[in-house]
Parts: C-alpha cells; sequence; structure tokens
C-alpha cells in the first residue's frame, strides 16, 4: 500500500503535512479531528493528497496573482494538530494565499479573477523556489481585482468541457460569496 500524506495549506502561508495513516475512521455523525491549529485571522484554503516520495510539489497562489511551485518533500512530515510551517513570504506584494494544492507538472492551472477574467496556463512553466520564496508573476490584475478561485485541468484537453467550466463557475461564485 502507497503511503498518502495528507497536505492542509492556510491564507497565512502555513502547511501542515501528516500521514494519512494518522487519520482513523469515523463514524459519520463524528465531529472529525483536529488537522492543523489556526492562528488568528487565518483560515484553510487548500487540502490535498501528496504520494509519499513522489514526484509530487505544493503549488501555491496568492489573492495578488503570484505562485511558486516547491516540492514536496521540502516539508517536514509532522504531527496533525500542529501550527504547520512557512509555504511562502506574505508581502502585501503579493497578498493572502488563495491556493494550496499538489501538482505534478502535467497539469494546466486556470486562474479566475474577481472581475471573471481567466487565464489557463501550463503549470510546468511556474518557476518550482524554495519554501519561504514570494512567488512569480502569474497573472497581472486591475485596480481592485483578486484571484478568486484557481483550478486544476487536465493537460491534454485542447478546450475546457462544460463539466469543467461549470465547476470553475461554481468554484467563482462561492468564493465571492465568501468574500462578501
Amino acid at each position: 500500500m502507497v503511503q498518502e500524506d495528507i497536505l492542509i495549506g492556510t491564507s497565512h502561508a502555513s502547511l501542515i503535512r501528516f500521514p494519512e495513516s494518522t487519520l482513523r475512521p469515523l463514524g459519520r455523525t463524528a465531529t472529525g479531528v483536529k488537522g492543523i491549529t489556526l492562528r488568528e485571522g487565518d483560515e484553510v484554503v487548500g487540502l490535498d493528497v501528496a504520494h509519499a516520495n513522489s514526484v509530487d510539489e505544493v503549488l501555491v497562489v496568492t489573492e495578488n496573482g503570484y505562485g511558486k511551485r516547491t516540492p514536496v518533500n521540502d516539508y517536514r512530515l509532522s504531527n496533525r494538530g500542529g501550527k504547520g510551517i512557512k509555504t511562502a513570504t506574505i508581502t502585501e506584494r503579493n497578498g493572502n494565499v488563495v491556493c494550496i494544492t499538489t501538482v505534478t507538472g502535467e497539469e494546466d492551472l486556470m486562474i479566475v479573477t474577481n472581475a471573471g477574467v481567466i487565464i489557463r496556463l501550463d503549470v510546468a512553466d511556474i518557476s518550482q523556489n524554495g519554501r519561504a520564496a514570494q512567488g512569480v508573476r502569474l497573472i497581472r490584475l486591475g485596480d481592485d481585482q483578486f484571484v478568486s478561485t484557481v483550478a486544476k485541468v487536465k493537460e491534454d484537453a485542447d478546450e475546457v468541457n462544460e463539466d469543467e467550466q461549470s465547476t470553475v463557475l461554481k468554484m467563482v461564485l462561492n468564493n465571492n460569496m465568501k468574500r462578501l
């Protein structure tokens, strides 16, 4: 059986990585277990699974359109419930984190702004940086614009099919409703 690790990331750029085996099955009515301890004003923006000893990378995208990739193995395994470790440097230039997910470099990324602008780019074209780096500009934003949603799509699809488009639009609506 392949060991998988759970990654949980927050808007203030903390990320925790712990083995999936530390989670025990719970009943439907159970309240669950704590994955990460949040600091004041922080919130979870991403949860994903990474395969241990794989080529998976952590993709971080910020609200001002900056992003980067970092190898999963740069994040140490820890116990669930901790505060996590720094995954990016948050500044006024790049803003808070809006997406933390795992990628292999074989996907495309759709970035959607609050103004409805959508761009699609190859994940392999995003720079690979260390954990503390701010990242590089992925999308140029106008005044009062911010990244609302980020979605992974299959690289080999020439055009976004209706299901993917519907999923992205639902994500945009949900994220914009949260910010109101």
